[in-house]
């Protein structure tokens, strides 16, 4: 039953349908329970005047400590197989939001330049964009994490980042406020970058000992322009920790062991996986199941081995957009993932190995009984002179 609540009435436990009357002109895009007062409280701090609620999914809190749903209809579990949307009907939306976040990372770099403080509001407007599409279909800006521009590294890492930390995290079925905070401190947290010399930044090469000495300090820089911003909590941890690990090597601030968060362990993952996916101008890009297979070696010296295996399991052997070469000598971009078995995904035939040339687009699904095709490894568009990006547009 829905009915119309002011403010002060809405309480702990309810379900809020719509935001019907505010002040300010805040997006709230996801129905959901307010579990928390803290959370009523921002709401009202954000000028929300009055909800549409549905009581018939009233939660209450009872002495136990446990929840109690009121409906008789079940709570709805988490289909990791599941999109409200196709690929199709998102990816449009998706690449205006990475455009978007792209400009907002090149403002945000304007601005530590020329000695001003970011503003925060529009990169959490850009996370909760984020996690709007991952819900619909997060196939969608996965894929477009996948077709990178190797001049524009610092631009789109943390952008990728912040996209995967929200895929990975709602894998985990992590509380969507903490995802917008997982979101927000990936989009920044490797905005440090800016205060270090290009020459470093950029070096082609290993660095020397004080060359490298230098290139730590950019998460510490990160963790100081994200807390001069007013972040705190789990946003400025990802930005100052995240190239901390488990046995106390990392760096800047040498943590270990229990002292790393289960969400700085979430982007020590990501963070290294992008940088080792990525293509740049002094290193060609790694497919991903090597990386895989770098970060396995790492574990669990470096890495969480639990967190790294579910990041794997939602991530995709071979994740969205990856360029793949089938046995029948057919190419193709995989379009969906198959959390049921990692190697049998869908897949977007465009191309003949065979005979060199484009062939007429083609929707295959490899884990179908009379499907004898099967992915023979992963490749890159310059192995065949194909122009991805002009595939992308054009099927997308």
């Amino acid at each position: 039953m829905l009915q119309k609540l002011s403010i002060d009435q809405l309480q702990p436990g309810m379900f809020v349908n719509n935001v019907t009357k505010q002040n300010g002109r805040i997006k709230v895009k996801n129905q959901g329970w307010v579990r928390t007062q803290s959370s009523i409280n921002n709401l009202i701090k954000a000028g929300i005047l009055e909800v549409e609620i549905d009581s018939s999914k009233t939660i209450i809190q009872k002495s136990d400590d446990k929840i109690e749903v009121t409906t008789s209809v079940p709570e709805t579990v988490y289909d990791p197989t599941h999109a409200s949307v196709s690929l199709e009907n998102e990816i449009g939306k998706a690449k205006n939001l990475y455009n978007e976040a792209k400009n907002l990372q090149s403002k945000a770099f304007e601005d530590i330049k020329a000695g001003r403080k970011i503003e925060i509001e529009p990169f959490k407007e850009v996370a909760n964009d984020f996690i709007d599409s991952v819900f619909r279909n997060q196939d969608a800006l996965a894929c477009i994490t996948r077709i990178r521009d190797k001049d524009a590294y610092l631009l789109e890492h943390s952008i990728n980042v912040s996209v995967l930390m929200t895929i990975f995290a709602k894998h985990l079925h992590i509380d969507p406020e903490i995802i917008n905070e997982l979101a927000t401190g990936a989009l920044l947290h490797d905005i440090g970058k800016i205060k270090i010399e290009d020459e470093i930044l950029n070096k082609p090469g290993k660095f020397t000992d004080s060359q490298f000495d230098v290139m730590k300090n950019h998460a510490r820089y990160s963790k100081e322009v994200v807390e001069a911003a007013g972040l705190s909590g789990i946003a400025v941890d990802l930005a100052g920790y995240h190239h901390e690990r488990i046995d106390g090597n990392g760096y800047p601030f040498g943590l270990k062991g229990d002292e790393i968060s289960q969400y700085v362990r979430m982007i020590s993952i990501v963070d290294v996986y992008d940088a080792l996916t990525a293509k740049r101008v002094y290193k060609d890009d790694m497919p991903p199941i090597k990386a895989f297979k770098i970060l396995k070696k790492d574990t669990p010296t470096c890495f969480d081995e639990q967190l790294l295996n579910q990041f794997i399991t939602c991530i995709g052997v071979h994740p969205v957009g990856t360029l793949v070469k089938l046995t029948s000598q057919k190419l193709g971009i995989v379009s969906k993932s198959n959390f049921k078995n990692p190697l049998k995904p869908c897949v977007k035939l465009f191309y003949s190995a065979k005979h060199h040339h484009y062939t007429e687009v083609k929707d295959i699904d490899l884990s179908k009984e009379s499907c004898s095709d099967e992915i023979e490894n992963s490749i890159k568009p310059e192995d065949f002179n194909i122009e991805l990006m002009r595939f992308f547009k054009t099927v997308f």
